[in-house]
Formats: structure tokens, sequence, C-alpha cells
């Protein structure tokens, strides 16, 4: 029979920490009762030390709380949110915890919808690409901890997880520049997101600093948004290549605002006869895994989306163990990763 390895408990934690089992256990369970901030230092490093993994099935049924987390995103179908949910669920079941994933497809009142049912089941946090502030701070009110992803409120009500568009778009029509490149449009859906408005506002501040003139016929944003229909990005990117040859654009490359609009803005233009690279240069955004395989090789800003899920998720349970009881702000950089859907019309500088 194989022996049994020895658990560290509240109580080996209790004795090091020379104080009471009951003290310990507020602290960890993070229930609020007032302990000095030395102590609760100790017990913390004591805890990390000895790799202290609290039961959090069992003391959800002490409280009554479910130990699951609730994920809140406008669609799985999308590669990025994808790679968020990976990572996500890679912290949390280190952790004892589980997912109850939600697909609002950009729906608030879907997204409001969820966040009663999740409520309702008891659970106490939540990770969220949200659609109205109003929303989770209702919520947030009634107790329920939140982390916010791929956007930002500014405002310090909430633990977030963002990423510099801005600087991603900058870095992109920078890119696009220093190969030659002045003639340049933007391919968007819906400026509904901060993270698309954000995008905008780089590509436009690009091209002024370099001092090139904007044309606003090559600014190409689509008109509505509709994530459940299958494959929606993709769908945009052909409706916005048929509206580019539609306009008679001669600009020699775009920035998408995400890969996959990309894709099939790339696959639509081969329709109406411009190759890329060799007639039209293409940079997506996100870096999402297939973005390498495809033809040709995307070139693209790195928006880490795996990133995105574990950091945000290791927010989240800092706050509902009570190791962090105030609101951070983790801002993620972007990089520019260089692959084949960008000609050069001179020798790069």
């Amino acid at each position: 029979m194989t022996e049994r390895k020895n658990r560290t408990t509240i109580y080996d934690i209790a004795k090091l920490a020379d104080t009471s089992v009951a003290t310990v256990s507020r602290v960890l369970s993070g229930s609020g009762y007032p302990v000095s901030p030395p102590l609760k230092q100790k017990i913390f490093k004591i805890a990390e030390r000895l790799n202290y993994s609290p039961n959090r099935v069992a003391r959800s049924l002490k409280s009554n709380i479910s130990p699951d987390i609730g994920v809140i995103i406008p669609t799985v179908s999308n590669p990025f949110y994808s790679s968020v949910i990976l990572g996500i669920e890679e912290e949390v079941n280190q952790n004892g915890c589980y997912l109850l994933l939600c697909n609002t497809f950009r729906d608030i009142g879907k997204e409001k919808r969820y966040l009663q049912s999740l409520y309702e089941k008891q659970i106490r946090g939540v990770l969220i690409s949200s659609l109205g502030y109003e929303n989770i701070g209702e919520y947030a009110e009634k107790g329920m901890q939140f982390v916010l992803m791929d956007q930002k409120i500014e405002n310090n009500d909430f633990s977030m997880v963002s990423f510099d568009c801005f600087r991603g778009a900058y870095l992109a029509v920078e890119y696009l520049i220093r190969n030659g490149h002045r003639k340049i449009a933007f391919i968007s859906s819906p400026l509904t997101k901060w993270t698309r408005k954000e995008m905008y506002k780089g590509y436009r501040t690009a091209l002024s600093d370099y001092g090139i003139p904007q044309n606003e016929e090559s600014i190409l944003i689509g008109t509505f948004e509709k994530e459940e229909e299958e494959g929606f990005e993709f769908q945009n990117g052909k409706r916005m290549a048929d509206e580019f040859t539609k306009r008679k654009l001669d600009a020699t490359a775009v920035l998408t605002v995400n890969d996959m609009t990309a894709f099939g803005f790339i696959q639509r233009m081969n329709v109406h006869g411009k190759r890329v690279p060799q007639d039209l240069s293409v940079i997506g955004f996100d870096d999402i895994s297939f973005a390498g395989m495809f033809s040709p090789p995307l070139t693209t800003i790195r928006y880490p989306g795996y990133e995105v899920g574990k950091s945000a998720a290791k927010l989240l349970l800092e706050k509902l163990d009570g190791r962090s009881e105030s609101n951070r702000v983790i801002n993620l950089l972007p990089e520019l990763i260089a692959r084949g859907s960008v000609r050069p019309l001179k020798k790069s500088t």
C-alpha cells in the first residue's frame, strides 16, 4: 500500500504563526474579520512556504457558496476568447475550481440574465468581458467579485487585465510606414468595444505623427454586429473586402481589427483578383494559434489571450481568498510578429 503524503493543515500554520486556528481560518477564508496586517501577512507567508492548499469544496459546503468561477465572454467561437478560456481554466483548476461559461453574443440583456443566474447559484467570483458597467456594478454591490478582461473602465472599482491596443495599432502602422507604405486602410467591426476604439485611435495617431494624410474613404467600419453569426469576424472581413473593391481604393496596405477579419478579407480579396502580399499587404491583430499557418502566414500584433485569462483568474482567486483587498490593473504590452503578409515597397528602415 502506498503511504499517503501528509497534507498541511491550518493547525500547522497556526502553530508556526503562534496564533489560534480560528484566526488562521478567518484570514485564509477572506472572511473580513479584523486581523492585524502584520499577523495576516505572517499567516499568508507561512501558508505559501508550506504550499498550503485549502479544500475549496469543503469550505464552500460550510458557507453555502459555490467554489466555481463564472466566465462571461462575447463568444467562444472567436479563437482569441478560446485562448483566454484555456488560460483561465489552467489557473482555476489548479485551485480546485471549475468554470461556468456564458456566451453573451454581445447582447446586454443576455449578459444581465447570466449575471442573475450566477448570483442565484451562489457564484462569488466572475471573470467578464462586459458590455455594461451598470450590470456589473449592480451585482458588485450584492457582494460578487469581478475581474474585467479585454476592456478598460476609467475608475478603480474593479481589477482588470487590459492591453495597450492603442500602442499595438500604432506599432502596426509604423511597421507598414517603415516598409514604404503611405496609403494604409483600416478595417473593423463596429467601434462598440473599447479595444477597437483604441486601435482606431492608434491607427490615426500613427498616420498623423508621420505626416501622412488620412483618407476617410480608406476607413471601413462594419455597420452591424452579429456575434451569433458563425464566424462573424471572418464574414465581416469578407464584407469589408467587397466594400474595399467597390470603393476602388488604392491603398497598398490594410490594418484589420483582428486576425479573423484579416483571414476573411484576404480570402475575399483573392476572389476580387488581389493577392496578399503581392498586390496588397495586410496586418492582423491577436496572433491567434493558426495565424502562422495561414497562407500567407499572417503578420500580426500579438495580444496574448492565454496570458489575459491566466492573469485575470489569478487576480480573482487572490480576491476570493482574501490575499488581495485592493483593485489591481495589469496592462499587457503588444508585440509585432512579422511573417509573410506584408511586402516592402522599399528597403525597411
